[in-house]
């Protein structure tokens, strides 16, 4: 450990606690602006949509090996219906944990801070940026030629 006395090694503790502070604060204002970022393109996304007249559809979420009932509306945003956003433009993962209770009463997945990488850390191929999902979609749902009527999102 650096310095040889009591107060040096101490000092030298203090001043590596201070780096990690304000490396965690960094990290913590990054997340922050990736999140708004995220929250802007859904949020220009959702209009898009209603400006195209693309209605919303009730949101089911994957629940053990079926599916259940949400009090959500709005849009998948993969073709395997993992991802949604709201009508306000909240996004949510619709994998929840439950049983057959769950499946027969329905459930209620909570909005979640939404990522500008999909999939990050994924295999190569599996993940996508927010943006290109949501460009990729919007073609897709507002049935533009050449889509293909599901989305290819990796």
């Amino acid at each position: 450990m650096p310095g040889t006395t009591p107060s040096e090694r101490e000092e030298w503790r203090r001043g590596r606690a201070e780096a990690a502070a304000a490396h965690a604060a960094a990290a913590e204002r990054a997340r922050a602006a990736e999140g708004a970022e995220a929250r802007r393109l859904l949020a220009a996304f959702t209009a898009e949509l209603r400006r195209r007249g693309v209605p919303a559809v009730a949101l089911r979420a994957r629940v053990g090996g079926g599916r259940a009932r949400t009090p959500l509306r709005g849009w998948y945003l993969r073709a395997d219906e993992s991802l949604a956003v709201t009508e306000d433009g909240a996004f949510h993962v619709l994998a929840v944990a439950g049983g057959l209770r769950a499946r027969l009463l329905g459930v209620h997945p909570p909005a979640s801070g939404p990522p500008l990488q999909l999939g990050r850390g994924a295999r190569d191929g599996e993940s996508v940026e927010l943006a290109e999902l949501l460009r990729r979609r919007l073609a897709d749902l507002a049935g533009e030629p050449g889509t293909g009527g599901a989305c290819a999102d990796g």
